[in-house]
């Protein structure tokens, strides 16, 4: 006789028990509860963190196009002066970012310079385990908003991914951020939805862990129905499970106006009614963005993008990933500022390293050091913050460091999250003219 498959058997063969206590369900049931009974009040400060994984040349995103030096390093790399958006001081934006353009000329993109941290690591997975951790001399078990979590009383919904893995930024000692799939929760149905919804039902002298899981499962079924009306514009339910929608293309290029100065977007570049970025970064943010419009109670959510390492072809493909970026992000900020929940958002994008100043032989850059960093949003104080680091004045061909990645964090968590950096950055960190006070 086959064995009986109770919901005990099932959590201990397959691990579930453990898997659980980081379960998505458990945090999107509850992330939709809380913002219909608790919503986060109009106003409160957001930030939404932007991962460029792979490395991004910050010359050619904010690109130094007068500089003699930067041809030099560069022949077929650069970018002609009348290519790029002037932003001033000798600067202009890739090509590829309009949008950021137009919010860069309505004071709401802040743009950091030479940002990095000491002794800087060429590693990929060293370097981000810095980014992500904020601690650059030895490595860290705690991400820095993990450590956020910590020490603003352990609400692992404060914090949402909507990576595939949970990022180790929001890792805490005690307390771990929730993930929200951006593509939705498909369930099974039929036969085999019955007995896995039956899986959820309570069963005496249970271990804890046990529990967790089986409440997770129940949640993951009340999250399908529940969080799938709440953003249909976005992923339509269909047989208990529901998926991202196929986007239509916008009818005209989405270099989206920005935030005026009183918050509200300019009529400029606008795109047509209905219109949306495409791609599964302006999925991720239009699922940001209704979770911000809903009310949940998350006060830092982390996206991401990969596809940045341009060793070979960079010129086409860095251009490509940027406009794909600049659709996404100057979409959000703009929907954003038409939103009393919207106004207290921050969209903060950064990417590992920099690249090389010089170019190599396969029309490509190598990893480098410092970069720029983009701050956006209607409380933003736009500008540029940071010293520019010079092309000739290098260390062993690299940038040299001005602005330490951490005075950005503490910015951040000081002047958006209304939190003292010391618990989660250690002493002596800076603030920086980011925000608008």
């Amino acid at each position: 006789m086959a064995p009986v498959l109770n919901r005990r058997r099932f959590l201990a063969y397959s691990g579930a028990g453990t898997l659980a206590l980081a379960g998505a369900g458990y945090g999107l049931d509850a992330l939709v509860s809380r913002a219909r009974t608790t919503p986060l009040p109009p106003g409160a400060g957001v930030l939404v963190l932007l991962t460029l994984y792979g490395g991004n040349d910050g010359l050619n995103t904010v690109i130094p196009a007068g500089d003699p030096a930067y041809r030099s390093a560069r022949p077929e790399l650069a970018y002609a002066e009348s290519e790029v958006l002037p932003l001033g001081d000798g600067l202009g934006l890739n090509p590829g970012l309009t949008g950021l353009k137009a919010l860069w000329d309505n004071q709401h993109l802040a743009i950091v310079r030479g940002v990095s941290y000491p002794q800087p690591d060429h590693s990929h997975f060293r370097s981000m385990d810095i980014w992500q951790t904020a601690a650059p001399q030895s490595p860290s078990s705690t991400g820095w908003l993990g450590r956020w979590l910590d020490a603003g009383g352990r609400d692992p919904l404060l914090a949402v991914s909507l990576d595939p893995v949970l990022p180790p930024l929001l890792a805490g000692a005690t307390t771990a951020g929730a993930a929200l799939p951006a593509g939705g929760l498909s369930l099974p149905t039929g036969a085999l939805g019955t007995a896995f919804r039956a899986l959820g039902d309570p069963t005496p002298g249970e271990s804890t862990q046990q529990a967790t899981a089986a409440r997770a499962i129940v949640d993951l079924h009340r999250t399908a129905s529940t969080l799938g009306p709440a953003l249909e514009h976005l992923a339509p339910v269909t047989n208990s499970s529901f998926a991202p929608r196929r986007r239509r293309a916008a009818t005209a290029p989405h270099a989206a106006g920005a935030p005026t100065a009183a918050g509200a977007p300019s009529k400029a570049g606008a795109p047509s009614k209905g219109a949306r970025a495409v791609g599964q970064l302006a999925h991720e943010l239009d699922v940001v963005a209704a979770c911000i419009e809903m009310g949940a109670p998350t006060r830092a959510y982390s996206v991401s993008m990969g596809g940045f390492d341009t060793h070979t072809g960079e010129r086409a493909t860095q251009q490509r990933l940027l406009t794909e970026v600049d659709h996404a992000v100057s979409g959000f900020v703009n929907r954003m500022a038409m939103s009393a929940r919207g106004r207290g958002v921050v969209l903060v994008a950064y990417s590992e390293f920099g690249r090389r100043v010089m170019a190599n032989a396969n029309e490509g850059t190598d990893h480098g050091t410092a970069g720029s960093v983009f701050v956006a949003g209607a409380p933003v104080r736009g500008g540029f913050v940071g010293e520019q680091p010079s092309l000739t004045d290098l260390v062993d061909g690299d940038l040299k460091v001005t602005t330490d990645f951490r005075d950005v964090y503490a910015t951040l968590l000081s002047d958006v999250l209304g939190s003292d950096p010391e618990p989660v950055l250690g002493p002596g960190r800076h603030t920086l003219p980011l925000i608008a006070t």
